[in-house]
């Protein structure tokens, strides 16, 4: 079996049981003028982590291997919004609201978009998700099991919500799971570094970390 130099030790891993699992780089949270900045975020911590994302992706395409990816996002009539996750805080402008970049986090509105630099190709899985999880209330499950996947290579934001979140979900079905510490981010530096912490507590109790250049040199000597 092949092994990717991880955290809190190497990952071994079965090429042909593995995809990666890139998160919500949609604009909304990473451009001006999207959602993310309207909270107050500094996007420009996302913004830096799109050429590893990228590089990520493109190794995985290059292996042969499964790429998908996820959106946070609603129907237009916003009947998949509960209450408590639209009314949340003080926000400037909620989910639902017209912003700079259309509707927020509405499907089919320009901010809702992933990123042109790290866009699914034609024919990969992209799971439009209403919460924080990719398995919440969408097909990802049964999309893995589609594929034969029982490991998961993870990249996106944030680090902290919806990645870890999405993480543990697959934990509990029995998924290994591997976090790209580079190719991931969050707004808060020091709950990017928790979250890394505790994902690989205890032997690893949610999953492995790695670095992208550790990742990619596992796949390409497999």
């Amino acid at each position: 079996m092949a092994e990717i130099d991880a955290l809190p030790f190497p990952f071994a891993f079965r090429p042909e049981a593995m995809a990666l699992i890139v998160i919500d780089m949609q604009r909304d949270f990473a451009e001006p003028g999207g959602f993310g900045a309207s909270l107050g975020n500094d996007v420009g911590r996302v913004v830096a982590i799109v050429p590893t994302v990228k590089r990520l992706i493109e190794g995985f395409r290059t292996a042969g291997l499964p790429v998908i990816h996820t959106m946070e996002c609603h129907r237009s009539d916003l009947s998949d919004l509960p209450p408590a996750k639209r009314n949340r805080g003080n926000p400037s402008i909620r989910i639902g609201d017209a912003g700079p970049m259309g509707r927020v986090l509405v499907v089919g509105e320009p901010g809702t978009a992933i990123l042109d630099e790290v866009a699914p190709l034609p024919g990969e899985i992209v799971i439009e998700k209403p919460g924080k999880g990719a398995f919440y209330a969408t097909s990802f499950g049964e999309d893995l099991k589609r594929l034969g996947v029982q490991q998961l290579v993870f990249a996106g934001v944030t680090t902290e919500v919806c990645v870890q979140t999405t993480m543990r979900e697959a934990n509990d079905r029995g998924y290994e799971c591997l976090l790209a510490e580079d190719a991931t981010e969050s707004y808060f530096p020091e709950f990017k570094a928790a979250a890394l912490a505790m994902i690989r507590a205890q032997g690893a109790i949610v999953g492995w970390t790695a670095m992208t250049d550790q990742v990619l040199k596992g796949i390409a000597d497999a």
